[in-house]
């Protein structure tokens, strides 16, 4: 489809989803999973099959509300209300602060590989992130068309050494190195269920093309398609590279690795290789970072529309961006980006990322709690959709619940005390809201 001069297409929109689901992180993802055995790889499929629940949730949401600004926010706050909506976007906003700081790190560390002195000098290391949150912060301030582009091209880039490792590495595989299959010392139920948590936030990042959707040419059919294509894309990526390498590398030698495609590309085309699997670690991070900054601008601009958060965010620039709530939430990924390389705080910045990590679920779950309700306010065409309604809701659901579970108690804990913490800013933000309506 063609794309409106100032709004995203079906192919922008797509790589925003893609673009955000493999980031960095997911170049470890295969010595992470290396301690479990064979059985990862169902968890791979689960997580996949939760992922696709997901995005269908999502996609009949963009299609109940579309060009609905915000995304998860949005959906709750129309389906459960504005406190609902608010504990999403509180949730949502934390998290993205935090990965963007992690992603920056990640960056860092890939560029490590083409200038080894970031991997000594700290101080080095600090400023080249900043330099890059701020580079892109200044790129998603010129416009959403020009950060849809330089997403789509680095969602290309990232995926061609990924794509290039799984398929070649085909042909290189030992079968015998999924062997045994549950090499974890748990039964299997608790391996799916441990590997199925770990692979599944791989996936997060399904709801990203929602969040811009007032920015989307055709929005109720464009957004719907994207996230089911970017989650089908993001599939097919991550368990055809994790089969390739788990089956090139023995269990042993893998999960001790740090670099695991590299260590790959220089079994199948030499030495040489690590340098081009660093350069696409860096793009996946650099593509990455510049789709969770546009989203850190859209997300605090839908809130405050509603009258929610501090209008400040809800200010745009001569582009249609809202540069100032980009500008102030990258200050915050600034300060957690540099705490990484402060040696005092890196175990509290651990633990930061640790608080956030079961948060995220909390919106997927309030969204799929809206779809049902909103659809329910809707005349269903025949029993059969009805029928469909419940069975995706249900099953969305209960995964959400699957999911948190293998978090952990204290994961799960501290994430529902750092969504309690946002209570007090969102009375604050009514009563300031209810004294303009009555003045």
């Amino acid at each position: 489809m063609q794309e409106n001069k100032k709004q995203l297409g079906l192919w922008t929109s797509t790589s925003l989803v893609v673009g955000n689901m493999i980031g960095a992180g997911v170049f470890m993802m295969p010595a992470t999973l290396a301690s479990f055995g064979g059985i990862s790889l169902v968890g791979w499929i689960c997580a996949s099959i939760g992922a696709f629940l997901l995005s269908k949730v999502f996609a009949n949401l963009s299609k109940l509300l579309p060009a609905a600004d915000g995304g998860p926010y949005a959906y709750s706050q129309k389906g459960l209300g504005d406190f609902a909506g608010f504990l999403v976007a509180w949730c949502y906003l934390v998290s993205v602060w935090c990965t963007n700081a992690a992603i920056t790190v990640s960056f860092i560390s890939a560029l490590s590989t083409f200038i080894p002195a970031l991997a000594t000098n700290s101080l080095l290391a600090a400023f080249t992130g900043l330099a890059t949150i701020w580079f892109l912060t200044w790129i998603n301030s010129l416009g959403i068309l020009t950060s849809g582009i330089l997403q789509l091209i680095t969602t290309i880039l990232k995926i061609v050494p990924i794509i290039l490792i799984g398929i070649v590495g085909l042909f290189y595989i030992h079968w015998n190195n999924f062997l045994p299959f549950n090499t974890s010392g748990t039964s299997n139920i608790a391996a799916i269920t441990a590997t199925t948590t770990l692979t599944f936030f791989a996936f997060l990042g399904i709801e990203c093309a929602t969040i811009p959707s007032g920015s989307v040419a055709n929005s109720a059919a464009t957004v719907a398609k994207a996230t089911t294509l970017g989650t089908l894309i993001a599939t097919i990526v991550y368990i055809l590279s994790t089969v390739s390498i788990m089956g090139m590398i023995p269990a042993t030698q893998l999960k001790t690795s740090v670099t695991p495609f590299a260590d790959a590309a220089i079994m199948i085309w030499g030495q040489g290789a690590q340098y081009w699997v660093s350069a696409g670690v860096a793009i996946a991070a650099f593509g990455a970072l510049n789709g969770y900054i546009l989203i850190q601008g859209q997300l605090p601009a839908a809130i405050a529309n509603d009258k929610l958060f501090p209008s400040l965010f809800a200010r745009k620039n001569s582009k249609g961006v809202p540069a100032l709530g980009i500008v102030i939430s990258s200050l915050f990924v600034s300060v957690f980006m540099a705490m990484n390389y402060t040696k005092g705080l890196v175990a509290q910045f651990q633990f930061l990322i640790l608080l956030t990590t079961s948060t995220i679920i909390i919106p997927y779950v309030f969204c799929t709690a809206s779809f049902i309700i909103l659809k329910f306010k809707n005349n269903f065409n025949s029993n059969l959709a009805l029928i469909g309604t419940i069975l995706l809701a249900s099953l969305t659901f209960v995964f959400c619940i699957w999911i948190m579970l293998g978090l952990g108690q204290e994961t799960v804990f501290w994430g529902f005390f750092l969504t309690l913490f946002s209570v007090p800013i969102y009375v604050f933000a009514i009563i300031k809201r209810d004294k303009k309506l009555t003045n």
